[in-house]
């Protein structure tokens, strides 16, 4: 890792709250009365109630959704023996994954023991405490051994992810691969390149599904793992061949599937020349595969592979399984994760990349065509269904085994609660980054001379979110950079004052548009040399794809000059501004919040179309509540009867729109409260995810309001109405929320 990654990683950890977790509370605090039932005297009913019927512990705690997830450090990503403490990042990012994919809450715990009794004793004590235990990062073969033991000591799920994590999104992978090349696990020849703890429970796994294990070759640092070898654990005596091979390049004549869970660049073109015809490849060393992704297909165009990269086809990638098994096995309160479950979710995600994939999906890849294949065996870890396809695979798998406790009757209500637990929208961040990736284009910064506009263009470059284009004195940036230790490949930096050439032809251009505007010839040229109108320039031109400024300008100024050079689409009278904020439960948009100061009739006609257009382009269903001091005429003014009067031309024009108000907030908020008071609501029971303000005051004051005390992301303002990607920043927009509007700009720019 370079030295600036190296200390964006240490300032990400380190930066405002250490670490990446935190504990909340899930009920009030905030009076006496509240902080009586949390603890003293009220604790002491749940407790008796727990004390007489055990099970009543997931009634009344957090037990049926909290995870362990254990480590001692002795394998911890491709670190080896690092130790407990050092592990501690690696555990607490589990967490993060477990939480945000599948809202199953995690304690990281670290033990400092390497001896397997003293581990498994220490964690067997712990069982009162968790609903599940996820074992991480622990080498092999003690690994095999506590598992083996824990699991037959407790009565709650329990999984090694490093070794069934990829086992079964790798199984997965290869049902897909066999159905397309037609052949049949229990025929084919298996080569496993490793012997450790993923590749032994990838080769149990494949022999669970129907691999024929005398049809299997596994390698080890010393070569193949021979009958007549004396050096073999008893994890490796179970995969010993009696065949006379000893080499890789021996194992591979003939054979059909290549498994590599070993070291980069140990696969060379002959090797897979010799394999069969239509051979399958899964070189999933990390970070460099066994065999380079291009190469392999060059030298054989007829393979199909993956690895565990994501700037490849078909990433083994155990966060496609992990959150959604444990899922699963929480929600029937399942006494083990079995092999009936495991096979369960190789099913399911095998399957899943079966079926049509979702335009939501597609968009965020930036794929039109993608579909089961070659190069799609393996769903993408954005896809939404995984979550409400592979936990109910795997509870009925658990139930059906007969290890569940609490099995689940009403299978439709259930898959509601598990769209409802993060809203089927809650990754809108994530997949409008991988969106942005899938094709970056070039953003053009009208303040490269601020210290966060660098340092978000930083992390845009590295990250491929983007290709920076900076404006400003190449010098200035050049020295703050080097001070500020930002690194920037390659990037493209313009003093627009000295571009004599393009300021004659921007400025024409500009005086062209402008010419009965007001503008004269000479004051166009002039205002080229301004960052904001020659940016703008740039994306109207071509040069650029979209552009951001406003950081250290004034709001009016700063969208003056983007009106003036690039202008609005046709249909469009006033362009609006509008923010996303992230919630639990998906993003939620307001508007206006930047732009117009005070609307009339015709102004929010037009806002809510533009916003309704621009949340249908991030797949998102809208549904849209005028926002007034008024509840459907309750009350007169002037802005209630202008609210009423749009969204009765709405209901006209647009009847397809989900478009209701006037309303308060609370009940745009409550669905069903609004649904009980109003039921000809055209909402129904549903929250409104789209706020429509009549003014600039009360739209700015609630996202203001929401920013500094909902501890929420934003994303804003997001412009709406130009023909092009222009984006202003608010004054004190944070590196985090550049990048994300720098996302939301390019993601844009492929739209348009």
């Amino acid at each position: 890792m370079s030295e600036k990654k190296l200390l964006d990683a240490l300032s990400y950890h380190a930066d405002g709250r250490p670490g990446k977790i935190e504990v909340i509370s899930t009920k009030p605090t905030q009076t006496q009365f509240d902080l009586a039932l949390a603890y003293s005297p009220g604790v002491a009913d749940p407790c008796l109630a727990i004390a007489e019927n055990v099970d009543d512990v997931y009634k009344y705690t957090a037990k049926g959704n909290l995870v362990a997830v254990i480590s001692n450090g002795t394998a911890v990503l491709g670190l080896g023996d690092i130790g407990p403490e050092a592990s501690k990042p690696v555990m607490e990012g589990k967490g993060v994954l477990f939480k945000i994919f599948a809202d199953i809450d995690v304690f990281d715990i670290e033990l400092n023991c390497k001896d397997v009794d003293h581990f498994v004793e220490t964690v067997k004590a712990m069982e009162p405490t968790f609903g599940g235990i996820n074992l991480e990062d622990i080498k092999a073969p003690e690994s095999f051994e506590i598992e083996e033991r824990l699991k037959e000591a407790l009565n709650i799920p329990i999984m090694h992810d490093d070794q069934h994590g990829t086992a079964i999104i790798s199984a997965a992978g290869l049902i897909n691969a066999l159905r397309l090349v037609g052949k049949n696990l229990n025929d084919v020849r298996i080569v496993v390149n490793g012997a450790g703890a993923s590749a032994i429970a990838c080769t149990k796994l494949f022999v669970s599904l129907g691999a024929n294990k005398e049809n299997i070759v596994m390698l080890d640092s010393k070569g193949v793992l021979r009958a007549d070898r004396t050096d073999l654990d008893k994890y490796k005596q179970q995969f010993a061949t009696k065949r006379d091979l000893n080499t890789l390049e021996e194992a591979l004549v003939g054979a059909e599937v290549f498994v590599g869970l070993s070291k980069g660049n140990i696969l060379t073109p002959d090797m897979i020349l010799s394999m069969a015809e239509k051979p399958i490849v899964f070189a999933m060393a990390n970070p460099t595969p066994e065999i380079d992704y291009n190469l392999a297909v060059a030298t054989r165009p007829d393979l199909i592979m993956a690895t565990g990269r994501s700037d490849f086809p078909n990433q083994v990638n155990n966060v496609l399984g992990f959150p959604f098994i444990f899922r699963g096995a929480l929600d029937v309160r399942s006494t083990a994760i079995n092999e009936a479950m495991k096979i369960a979710a190789v099913h399911a995600i095998a399957d899943l990349a079966m079926e049509p994939v979702p335009e939501s999906v597609m968009m965020a890849y930036n794929e039109r065509n993608l579909s089961f294949g070659p190069t799609y065996i393996i769903p993408k870890p954005m896809d939404p269904r995984l979550l409400t396809t592979v936990a109910p695979a795997v509870a009925k798998a658990a139930m059906d085994s007969g290890v569940a406790r609490q099995p689940i009757t009403d299978w439709e209500a259930y898959n509601m609660q598990l769209r409802k637990r993060l809203g089927i929208d809650n990754d809108f961040v994530n997949r409008l980054m991988t969106k942005a990736k899938t094709a970056p284009k070039r953003v053009v910064f009208a303040e490269a001379d601020h210290i966060r506009i660098l340092r978000a263009a930083e992390i845009a470059k590295r990250d491929g979110i983007c290709e920076p284009i900076l404006l400003g004195n190449p010098e200035a940036i050049q020295k703050m950079m080097d001070d500020n230790n930002i690194e920037i490949p390659g990037v493209k930096m313009i003093d627009p004052r000295k571009q004599e050439e393009n300021l004659k032809q921007f400025g024409a251009k500009l005086f062209e548009k402008r010419g009965r505007k007001g503008f004269t010839c000479f004051e166009a040229e002039y205002q080229m040399r301004n960052r904001n109108y020659y940016g703008s320039m740039m994306v109207e031109t071509g040069e650029a794809d979209a552009f951001i400024s406003g950081l250290t300008r004034n709001y009016p100024i700063a969208l003056k000059s983007a009106l003036d050079v690039i202008g609005m689409v046709e249909e469009t009278r006033r362009v609006s501004g509008m923010h996303i904020m992230m919630t639990k439960t998906g993003p939620v948009f307001f508007a206006d919040t930047t732009v117009n100061i005070d609307m009339d009739e015709e102004t929010v006609y037009d806002m809510v179309n533009l916003v309704n257009q621009r949340v249908r382009a991030f797949q998102i269903e809208p549904r849209i509540a005028l926002i007034s001091y008024s509840n459907f005429g309750s009350s007169g003014g002037q802005y209630p009867k202008m609210m009423q009067n749009v969204v009765k031309r709405l209901h006209a024009n647009h009847p397809e729109m989900m478009v209701e108000g006037e309303m308060q907030p609370i009940y745009a908020i409550d669905g069903e409260l609004r649904n009980k008071r109003f039921p000809f609501n055209k909402l129904g029971d549903k929250s409104a995810n789209v706020f429509i303000f009549s003014g600039l005051s009360s739209g700015n004051a609630v996202y203001q309001i929401m920013r500094s005390m909902g501890n929420m992301d934003a994303i804003g303002p997001v412009l709406l109405g130009f023909k092009k990607s222009v984006h202003i920043l608010h004054h004190s927009s944070s590196v985090r929320e550049i990048v994300n509007m720098v996302a939301l700009a390019a993601a844009e720019a492929q739209e348009k």
